[in-house]
């Protein structure tokens, strides 16, 4: 059980980490956020609303008691930007060797675990709408 615990830890940290580490470049409007956000048709607004709700997911991660909704919004997100590389981007960005797909992988499997580990949370708000 401990072990459990170290990865679910290591899955919290690692996807807030990556998802914090990025809004310095949506947020300052890097080159490559810009040409990212106006390739997928979502410059300025999209880059800036990505942001913001990266920084809430970031945030909700790392409180143990909403982890898993900060899991369920980066998961949602990541499945986003993964579409995107798979549609629009490719999976190398401006000759990144393809670093910006992997971060979206690596939060997205992370998120995915948070969820899996706190499935039981997930599943009663669930029920709680069934109920009403």
């Amino acid at each position: 059980m401990k072990i459990v615990n170290i990865f679910y830890w290591g899955a919290r940290v690692v996807a807030a980490l990556i998802m914090l580490q990025t809004l310095f470049f949506k947020f300052s409007a890097s080159a490559e956020s810009v040409y990212i956000f106006t390739t997928v048709g979502m410059e300025p607004w999209g880059r800036i609303a990505v942001g913001v709700f990266e920084l809430i997911a970031a945030v909700l991660l790392l409180v143990p008691a909403t982890a898993w909704l900060g899991a369920g919004l980066g998961l949602g997100l990541m499945i986003g930007a993964l579409g995107m590389h798979f549609t629009l981007l490719g999976i190398e960005v401006q000759g990144d060797h393809g670093y910006l797909f992997t971060l979206s992988l690596i939060v997205a499997v992370c998120s995915a675990f948070v969820l899996q580990h706190d499935k039981t949370k997930v599943f009663a708000l669930l029920k709680s709408f069934q109920k009403s």
